[in-house]
This record gives structure tokens, C-alpha cells and sequence, in this order.
């Protein structure tokens, strides 16, 4: 297939976390369990490279410093939202990870981000919040709650849609779902309530399906730059379709971060500048 309309790369602008503390000491997600063996250094190593991918890919990468006693610190996604320039801050659901909020927040107007909001509603950043053109996409269920959605809007200036997450592997809404060139979407249905379905059948009638297969390798907690997909080495047949769709894909193994629920989109959140 030819590329698609609009599929043209677009350097972006990324916030990451190196996993200098990571493990996995607590369960706060299915993902994890605390005596299952980790790999500091392979985690590291992977890390490692998917951020050197970004860079060969053009992208732009910054660096919060990881801080002891923060193992989860590496999934910046979840440490903000930034939509024109407008940080809208993360309270996280639970204790263990509950620091990380002021400590991203702290970061973000260190680095001159001028127009932030420490939220009164629990909400976990880019984990639930995916940023199409117009509108955004907020999950709720198990981490995020829906009044945080509201709060979102009227902080960010965006119109936000609310969906439903019903299982509890998807804990995060970009764990189900990531956006694809062209306001399109990829989604796994079966993270979503019914009704939540629904809305996204009628608002994105021809996103890619994403497998059973696929979901559960966190294949959809994938990074689109508008022509590069970044996608977990495992989801081959979601990588299969993205080429069918004219998108150049690039498998990274992860498999050490996924033992505590993250992925390539987990350690990635997106500094999106103001509009011109």
C-alpha cells in the first residue's frame, strides 16, 4: 500500500525517565508480581534504546533525573499531560507512586513551562490521555477518574471524550489504544466497556483492530510520529498491519519493563508546544 494521506513524519519532543531504580517491589497492576526476578541492566539496556531510537528517528529527548525509591518513576507518560505548551499535572491512584506527581510537575516549570496545573482530581497523565488534532481521548476505570477528564478540558482548552476501561490488564487507556496518522486510531475492543465501543466505532469508523494477541504484549502501547511506529517486538501481527497501512515500523524489546505493566509509550510522554 502506498503511504497514506498525511502520514509524514513530524519531529516530536520527549520527556523520559532513565530506570536507574527500577523494580518491581509492590503489585499495583496485574503486570507485576514482586517475585518474579528483574534485570535492572537489561532494563537499562532496553531503555536505552528506545531512546536512541527517537534520536536516529530526528526526535528531540529530555531527561528527568529517576529518583531512589521511585521504581515506576520510568514511565514518564504518566507524570503529565502537555498539550500547547499547558501542563496539566498527575495525581496518582496509589501510594507507591504518589511522589512522582510534584516531582514531574517540579521538573515541568523547572523547564519553563509556564502555564501548569496541579490537579485536584486523581488522573495518571498520558496513561490516560491520548492527544488526537482536536480532541482528546480519556480513559477512566482503574486509575483515572472521570472528573479529572472535566478538569482536563477546561484547563486545556480541548474537548475530551470519556472511555470506559473494563479490564484490568488495560489498566491504562494507552495500554488499548494509540493514534495513528490522520486522527485514526488502533485499539483492542475488548478493553472497553460497551458503550464505550460504541463511541469509538462512531468516531473512528476505520481504526485498525487490534488482536487479543497483540493486546496482550502491550503492542498498543505504541509511539506514532505520523510515518514511524515504535511497537513492542512481540505484537507481530498489529506490526504487520502497519505496514500493510504504509507505516514504517520499528519493533523494540521491552519485555523487562512490561514485567511491571509499561512499554515503549509508558517511558514516553510528549512535550507538545503552543500552537502557532
Amino acid at each position: 500500500m502506498e503511504n497514506p494521506a498525511g502520514s509524514v513524519a513530524v519531529r516530536r519532543h520527549y520527556l523520559m525517565c532513565r530506570p536507574t531504580y527500577f523494580a518491581v517491589e509492590y503489585a499495583i497492576n496485574p503486570w507485576m508480581d514482586p517475585a518474579v526476578r528483574v534485570d535492572r541492566d537489561r532494563a537499562i539496556r532496553q531503555w536505552e534504546a528506545l531512546r536512541d531510537l527517537y534520536l536516529e528517528l530526528g526526535h528531540e529527548v529530555d531527561e528527568i533525573a529517576p529518583i531512589e525509591g521511585l521504581p515506576d518513576m520510568v514511565f514518564a507518560a504518566n507524570g503529565g499531560l502537555v498539550v500547547d505548551g499547558r501542563v496539566y499535572g498527575a495525581r496518582f491512584a496509589s501510594a507507591e507512586r504518589t511522589p512522582e506527581g510534584p516531582a514531574y510537575l517540579e521538573w515541568f516549570r523547572a523547564a519553563g513551562f509556564s502555564e501548569t496545573r496541579e490537579p485536584k482530581h486523581v488522573n495518571e497523565g498520558e496513561g490516560d490521555f491520548i492527544t488526537l488534532d482536536d480532541v482528546i481521548l480519556a480513559g477512566t476505570g482503574f486509575r483515572t477518574d472521570a472528573a479529572a477528564h472535566q478538569e482536563a478540558e477546561r484547563f486545556l482548552g480541548r474537548p475530551v471524550v470519556t472511555l470506559q476501561l473494563v479490564d484490568p490488564r488495560f489498566y491504562h487507556l494507552d495500554t488499548a489504544l494509540f493514534a495513528l496518522p490522520g486522527d485514526r486510531i488502533a485499539y483492542h475492543p475488548g478493553a472497553f466497556s460497551a458503550g464505550s465501543r460504541r463511541v469509538l466505532e462512531s468516531l473512528f469508523p476505520d481504526a485498525l483492530i487490534a488482536t487479543e494477541d497483540d493486546a496482550r504484549v502491550l503492542g498498543l502501547n505504541a509511539v506514532c510520529d505520523g510515518r514511524n511506529v515504535v511497537i513492542a517486538a512481540e505484537a507481530t501481527a498489529l506490526a504487520d498491519r502497519l505496514r500493510a497501512e504504509g507505516l514504517i515500523v520499528h519493533p523494540v524489546e521491552l519485555d523487562e519493563l512490561r514485567k511491571a505493566g509499561g512499554g515503549a509509550k509508558c517511558c514516553t510522554l510528549e512535550l507538545r508546544p503552543a500552537r502557532l
